[in-house]
C-alpha cells in the first residue's frame, strides 16, 4: 500500500534538487539551497479565467493599472531624448530619459484633446514630445513648453497642463512602471529578487536577442507553459536526461516564484542509472558544439562539472570574458524566477533568457510574448545597442529567429500546446484545469495573485 501524504507533502521519488547540486564540485549560490513551498489548495482553475471577455476586462480594470511591470531595459533609453512606448491593454506610457539623465514615464496622451503623442510600441529619439494633432509641445520633463495660438488658452499654463507622470523605478537594469500613483514601492514589490540576484549582476547585461511573437492563447496560459517541467517528458522528447528533471518549485511572498531544474544530472526515474560518460554523451548530443567529439569524463569527475567547465570556456571565448567564477549550477541549470504579473528572468549563464507576456487588448484568446537573451557586458568594451525586435506572427516558427539555436524548435512545441489548450478550454466538459499540488504550484500562485487584485 502506498504511503499516505498530506496535501502538497508528496515529492517525486529520488533525490531533491538541493541534494543534487550539493554534489557539484563548485559551491552553488546560497539561494539555490533554500526551499519555500506551501500548499496553496487543489481546486480547479475555471476555464472562464482564460476565455471570458468579462474576466479579461476585469483584469484590465483592476489589475494591470495597479501592478509594477517591466517596460524596457535601461539600455533602451541610454541617453537624453531616447524613449520607449509601453502598451498594456488600453493604457500606454512613454518612458524616456531627461537632459539630466533622470528616467521618467508619462501617460501617452496630449493634455489638449488626449491624442496619443507616440504610436503603439514606438521607440527612438526626440528633443521633445510634439502632439501630431495641434502641435502642443512638451519637454522631456513633461512640461508644456509650446502652445500654438496661446491667446485662446488663458486657462492653460505649464503647471496645469504638463504631462501626467506614471510611477517609474529601476532594478537589475530593468525599467518598471506602475500606473497606480499609490502603489507600493518597487523595492517592496520585488520581494526576495534583489537578495537572490546579488550573485548574478543582472544589471551588467545587455540585450543580444529580442523576439516578439503573437501567441494563440490567453496570457496566463502562456505563462503557465513555462512554469513547470512536468511537460518536458511528453512535449520535449529530446533525451532521457531531460525527461522529468530534478526540479525545485518555490513560492516567495508576495509576487515571486521560481523553479530550478538540473541539466546533466542523473534522473532518478531512469530504470538504470547512466554512467557519467553516458550522461556526457547525452549532453553533447543535444547541446555540444557541432563538429567536435564528445570528451571523455575522467574518473572522479561528473559529466555535469566537466560540461559546465567546457561551456564556461567556450562562452568566454565567444564573449571575450572569464566565466570561470560561475558555479556548475549557475552555468548549466534552468533557473527561472517569475515576478508577478508577467516577467520571467533566467539569470544562468547558458540559458540567459527574459520573458515578458502581455494580453491582447481585444481578444482573451491571444497574447504577446517578448523573448530576450541577456548576455554579460564586457568590463572594458561598449555593448552593442539593443536590437529591434524580430516580429513573429501566429503561424511563424521560432526557428526563423536568429540566435535561438535549438531553443527555436522547443518554443514551437510549446506554442503548439498553447493552441491546443485554447481549443480545449472551450470544449472541455469539466469546466476547469486540475493542477498538481507541487509541480504546478506556480500556476496556482499566479491565479491567486490575479484574484487578489480582482477582489480588491
Amino acid at each position: 500500500m502506498s504511503e499516505k501524504f498530506f496535501p502538497g507533502e508528496a515529492r517525486a521519488p529520488g533525490h531533491t534538487y538541493q541534494e543534487a547540486i550539493k554534489k557539484d564540485a563548485s559551491e552553488p549560490p546560497a539561494s539555490f539551497l533554500t526551499e519555500s513551498y506551501e500548499f496553496l489548495g487543489d481546486s480547479d482553475i475555471p476555464y472562464s479565467n482564460y476565455t471570458s471577455k468579462e474576466y479579461a476586462e476585469s483584469e484590465f480594470e483592476n489589475m494591470w493599472p495597479r501592478v509594477w511591470q517591466m517596460a524596457c531595459r535601461e539600455e533602451h533609453i541610454e541617453g537624453p531624448g531616447d524613449y520607449q512606448v509601453y502598451d498594456i491593454g488600453h493604457l500606454s506610457a512613454i518612458v524616456t530619459r531627461t537632459e539630466s539623465m533622470e528616467i521618467k514615464a508619462f501617460y501617452n496622451a496630449c493634455m489638449h484633446r488626449g491624442t496619443a503623442l507616440k504610436s503603439p510600441g514606438d521607440n527612438g529619439y526626440c528633443e521633445s514630445f510634439r502632439c501630431p494633432f495641434h502641435g502642443w509641445v512638451f519637454s522631456l520633463n513633461g512640461e508644456l513648453v509650446e502652445l500654438p495660438e496661446e491667446w485662446d488658452f488663458p486657462h492653460v499654463n505649464a503647471e496645469s497642463h504638463s504631462l501626467r507622470e506614471v510611477l517609474v523605478d529601476t532594478w537589475g537594469g530593468f525599467v518598471f512602471i506602475n500606473f497606480d500613483p499609490n502603489a507600493e514601492p518597487l523595492e517592496d514589490f520585488l520581494g526576495v529578487l534583489p537578495e537572490h540576484f546579488k550573485d548574478f549582476c543582472i544589471d551588467e547585461r545587455y540585450i543580444e536577442t529580442h523576439v516578439c511573437k503573437k501567441l494563440p492563447v490567453n496570457w496566463k496560459a502562456a505563462e503557465e507553459a513555462f512554469m513547470e517541467a512536468y511537460h518536458v517528458k511528453e512535449t520535449h522528447a529530446g533525451g532521457a536526461e531531460f525527461s522529468e528533471p530534478v526540479t525545485t518549485y518555490d513560492v516567495f511572498p508576495d509576487n515571486v516564484n521560481r523553479f530550478i531544474h538540473t541539466v546533466g544530472s542523473v534522473n532518478p526515474r531512469m530504470p538504470v542509472a547512466p554512467s557519467e560518460q553516458e550522461l556526457m554523451q547525452m549532453l553533447w548530443g543535444r547541446r555540444g558544439p557541432a563538429g567536435e567529439e564528445c570528451p571523455n569524463v575522467p574518473d572522479g569527475v561528473t559529466a555535469r562539472d566537466l560540461y559546465a567547465g567546457i561551456m564556461q570556456r567556450q562562452l568566454g571565448e565567444s564573449y571575450d570574458q572569464d566565466f570561470s567564477g560561475y558555479s556548475t549550477a549557475q552555468t548549466l541549470d534552468s533557473i527561472e524566477y517569475f515576478l508577478f504579473p508577467n516577467l520571467f528572468i533566467f539569470p544562468g549563464l547558458t540559458l540567459p533568457m527574459v520573458y515578458r507576456f502581455r494580453p491582447d487588448k481585444n481578444d482573451p484568446d491571444y497574447s504577446y510574448f517578448d523573448l530576450y537573451f541577456l548576455r554579460p557586458k564586457h568590463p572594458e568594451k561598449q555593448p552593442p545597442p539593443p536590437p529591434e525586435p524580430m516580429m513573429l506572427g501566429i503561424e511563424d516558427s521560432y526557428t526563423q529567429a536568429e540566435g535561438l539555436g535549438f531553443l527555436g524548435a522547443v518554443y514551437d512545441q510549446d506554442t503548439d500546446n498553447m493552441a491546443a489548450q485554447t481549443r480545449g478550454f472551450k470544449t472541455c466538459a469539466k469546466g476547469g484545469q486540475t493542477l498538481g499540488n507541487y509541480q504546478e504550484v506556480r500556476a496556482r500562485h499566479l491565479h491567486q495573485r490575479v484574484d487578489d487584485y480582482l477582489r480588491n
